[in-house]
């Protein structure tokens, strides 16, 4: 703009020179043209200066081009100003346009790149969910959808490959369960069988009836760590789907009145609030009785047993001389902190995984001469 009002004093610095040589005067339109007689000549320059209007009342910025012409033979000293326009206002909207059309701009790019991203990555979070619904149980395959896009295609074929493979190895190993129970539960029963009607002839002598008697105790034994083996696997292999709601308070009423007749320690109920929770009856009825299998075994002589719901929590406790020392290990398998007691070892690993099955939180303390084993329902209705 500068420039611009600089070639336009020019200009009419050559129009006034025209004038003053055809009329041989000087030409005076003040404050813009001045132009005075000079004795001798003096150099041309630009430089702005203010002259004040005094309708507006204010000073304003011109630009002025001085400059001495030979005229006629005589030297003219002319003098032509023009207004520079406020150029801080013209620099402040043109920064303000631009960060505007910037800001605009930033918007439709978010916008169509958000579009773009949801449309390119569509197929990805499609197979994603149909990951999270699949089921090794149901026997379905994944049907995932056709993409464009090579490396989702790719993955998709990798991933129902994957998903194939372990459903038949599920199968296989389901199967495999099965088949070993089925066919070591009849040569166990056969052999349970034979020793029962060697242990009723009257001819035995009892050294060799004490004899059959620890073989049939180990033949039961080994029944029951078989039954015990193949539910942890049927555990960790999910096959437990009959979901419905259970009354925990029924389910210990049941419990607590069977245990009576068999237990020769006493046993106090308190179910001091409900409980309903949703799971698998027949594993909770399992949990429960594992729980109370191993407060009766393990509870010491005129001692008691005691069962208390509360909230969402049910806590079974049995009296006992001291706290266990390695309670870390309490709910591994095949641990057994007494070894005077006979028994699998399976009993409380079953207890963790149905509490880790359903996300309930199992806990173990010894306070006041007495085991608590403690199941906070988190899931409660």
């Amino acid at each position: 703009m500068k420039n611009e009002v600089e070639e336009e004093l020019v200009s009419d610095q050559e129009n006034i020179e025209n004038i003053i040589s055809n009329t041989n005067s000087p030409v005076n339109v003040p404050p813009i043209i001045e132009s005075e007689k000079v004795d001798f000549p003096q150099s041309s320059k630009f430089s702005d200066t203010l002259i004040y209007n005094s309708k507006k009342q204010e000073s304003a910025l011109f630009r002025q081009l001085s400059e001495t012409k030979l005229i006629n033979g005589q030297y003219y000293k002319i003098t032509v100003r023009d207004m520079l326009i406020d150029t801080d206002e013209i620099i402040m909207t043109i920064v303000l346009t631009f960060l505007l059309i910037i800001l605009l701009v930033f918007i439709f790019l978010f916008y169509l790149n958000k579009s773009h991203n949801a449309k390119l990555w569509m197929p990805f979070f499609s197979s994603l969910d149909k990951l999270k619904k699949f089921s090794l149980t149901n026997g379905e395959t994944i049907a995932f959808e056709e993409s464009e896009i090579v490396e989702f295609e790719e993955l998709n074929k990798e991933v129902l490959i994957l998903t194939q493979k372990v459903q038949t190895d599920y199968q296989n190993l389901k199967q495999f369960t099965e088949d070993v129970s089925h066919e070591m539960q009849t040569p166990l029963a056969i052999i349970g069988t034979k020793i029962e009607s060697f242990l009723n002839e009257a001819s035995i002598k009892n050294k060799e009836f004490l004899q059959l008697s620890s073989l049939k105790n180990d033949i039961n034994r080994l029944k029951q760590l078989n039954k015990k083996l193949i539910l942890l696997t049927k555990l960790d292999n999910e096959q437990f789907s009959n979901i419905e709601i259970i009354d925990i308070n029924e389910e210990l009423d049941e419990l607590v009145l069977n245990f009576r007749e068999l237990s020769p320690t006493p046993i106090s109920y308190e179910p001091l609030d409900k409980i309903e929770i949703e799971a698998d009856r027949h594993l909770i009825h399992i949990l429960l009785n594992n729980l109370m299998t191993n407060a009766i075994k393990y509870c010491i002589d005129e001692g008691n047993i005691s069962l208390v719901t509360k909230t969402s929590s049910l806590i079974i406790s049995n009296t006992g001389h001291q706290a266990i020392k390695n309670p870390e290990k309490l709910f591994n398998r095949f641990y057994r902190e007494n070894k005077q007691f006979k028994s699998t070892g399976l009993g409380l690993a079953i207890v963790k995984k149905i509490c880790e099955r359903y996300d309930y939180d199992l806990t173990y303390y010894f306070e006041r001469n007495s085991h608590h084993f403690k199941i906070d329902f988190l899931k409660t209705f």
